[in-house]
């Protein structure tokens, strides 16, 4: 299998408000680098963090090993540590007995979980890592564009 790198990052200008993403994908074994970006004109910080993730993983056309890192404690941790796949099995309830938010998100980013085999790695945000601060630079500069399609999955 292709091990790769991915650093990712989601940027909210407001919560909700306009918000970006972005990616940059390393092939570990050759000397390929990629940086890609998008956003929406309404959203939330947590979806641009995981839509990152998506876009990200999807990217990989066959099944790789991917080592993962994201300044988000929220997909790290809901993925790492095994809470999405208990609200899966919990019909999208959290233990708390409330419902999961970002389903639709959730719902695109199981399946590239299921196809590659992904190790998340949480870095702390704004301290200096060059590829982590790259990703921030890039989601922003997403977030300030006057042209972001809607995020027909927000649901304020």
């Amino acid at each position: 299998m292709q091990k790769v790198t991915i650093h990712t990052d989601g940027s909210c200008l407001g919560n909700p408000g306009p918000g970006g993403w972005a990616a940059i994908l390393k092939l570990d074994d050759e000397d390929y680098r990629k940086e890609f970006s998008g956003g929406y004109a309404l959203t939330t910080n947590n979806r641009m963090e995981m839509l990152a993730v998506i876009e990200a993983l999807l990217l990989l056309k066959n099944p790789c090993l991917v080592d993962l890192y994201t300044d988000s404690r929220y997909v790290c941790d809901s993925v790492s540590k095994g809470w999405l796949w208990g609200w899966v099995k919990k019909n999208w309830i959290k233990s708390d007995k409330k419902p999961v938010l970002n389903v639709d998100m959730w719902q695109r980013m199981l399946p590239l979980l299921k196809q590659h085999k992904v190790t998340f790695h949480w870095l702390k945000g704004h301290a200096g890592h060059p590829e982590n601060e790259r990703c921030d630079i890039l989601a922003r500069a997403q977030a300030c564009r006057r042209d972001l399609p809607q995020d027909t999955g927000y649901k304020p």
